[in-house]
């Protein structure tokens, strides 16, 4: 929980939880309220800013609320629960973790995980903390935890996750001689191939305060056709047949880009809303030239310069205007 919303690398796994729970099984979504105060090295090249006990709730409490968007915590049977692994590390003592965790976990196992090698072998100059070290530990008795006390047999993350959820793996099956699974899946890159992060440049965030539905919209509008064909296998909830329909027909016309369209148009609704999407449309309608003058003032401030960035711009005064300007002046100026 390092920021106050999710981003779309966050999505990849909401939207597995959401398939799994419309398979019938009971999604668990883990946010790291302890997590948070340690700090994950798995793909990062620098100490991650700690956080304060005050900022990670505000933090928590605004993801549940975008959860609560994809997942359906009222039905019954499989209903998803929200828990939170400052619950059940607020009383663990550090000697009591050492001697009831440490115990069961080598060192040489620790140093083996491609998240510490690549943090202590010379390729990084800032090395790796203590409490960076130890956070593969802290998430492997998440796992044991839940396993031990929900039942839970399955731990997803994304692929840069794999040493941390298999951590857990091996110290259920060492303390507990139980068997428990991992399952990861392709991080989403962006266009320089780095991942989408919360604490990353240039993320996509499910937040329109940080990153308005516009822009969002404008996202998966945008993507390159194999991205878009991949990305709505993920990110949709239509049927493999309704997938494999708008692809085919995408690629009989791809210069209508209506595979990105109906990407665009499932993922805008879902995280935001419909009123949220049309207005998207009607923003990008601007550039083209086809926008009403009613449209035009329904946008808001943000949205409207949205619209523009990366666009020339020129700022001219009240008073220029005011004093009257020649057209062809004010379109060379």
């Amino acid at each position: 929980p390092t920021a106050d919303s999710l981003g779309v690398g966050n999505l990849v796994q909401v939207m597995t939880l959401v398939h799994f729970q419309r398979c019938g099984h009971k999604p668990f979504a883990l946010v790291g309220g302890a997590t948070g105060m340690v700090g994950d090295p798995s793909g990062k090249s620098q100490e991650r800013n700690l956080l304060d006990e005050t900022t990670l709730n505000h933090n928590l409490e605004c993801q549940r609320k975008q959860l609560e968007k994809f997942l359906d915590f009222n039905s019954g049977k499989n209903a998803a629960v929200i828990v939170n692994n400052y619950d059940w590390f607020k009383n663990f003592t550090f000697l009591e973790f050492i001697r009831d965790i440490g115990k069961h976990i080598t060192v040489n196992y620790m140093l083996a995980k491609d998240s510490v090698k690549s943090r202590i072998s010379g390729e990084e100059k800032e090395g790796m903390s203590f409490t960076e070290f130890t956070y593969q530990l802290v998430q492997g008795y998440d796992f044991l935890y839940l396993w031990k006390h929900k039942g839970i047999k399955l731990q997803m993350g994304g692929s840069d996750q794999w040493g941390n959820i298999t951590t857990g793996t091996e110290l259920i099956r060492r303390k507990e001689q139980g068997e428990a699974f991992a399952l990861t899946t392709p991080l989403i890159k962006k266009a320089d191939g780095t991942k989408f992060g919360k604490t990353e440049s240039g993320n996509i965030w499910l937040d329109k305060k940080r990153t308005s539905a516009y822009k969002f919209y404008q996202f998966w509008l945008n993507a390159a056709d194999a991205d878009a064909e991949n990305y709505i296998k993920i990110f949709s909830t239509k049927t493999r047949e309704e997938i494999e329909s708008i692809i085919e027909k995408h690629k009989t016309a791809p210069h209508e880009r209506q595979l990105q369209k109906e990407l665009a148009k499932e993922i805008t609704v879902r995280v935001h809303s419909q009123e949220d999407f049309e207005t998207a449309v009607e923003a990008s309608e601007i550039l083209f030239g086809k926008a009403t003058s009613d449209s035009l003032k329904k946008l808001s401030e943000e949205d409207f310069l949205s619209v523009f960035e990366g666009v020339p711009q020129k700022t001219i005064s009240k008073a220029v205007l005011a004093n009257g300007i020649n057209i062809i002046d004010l379109l060379s100026d």
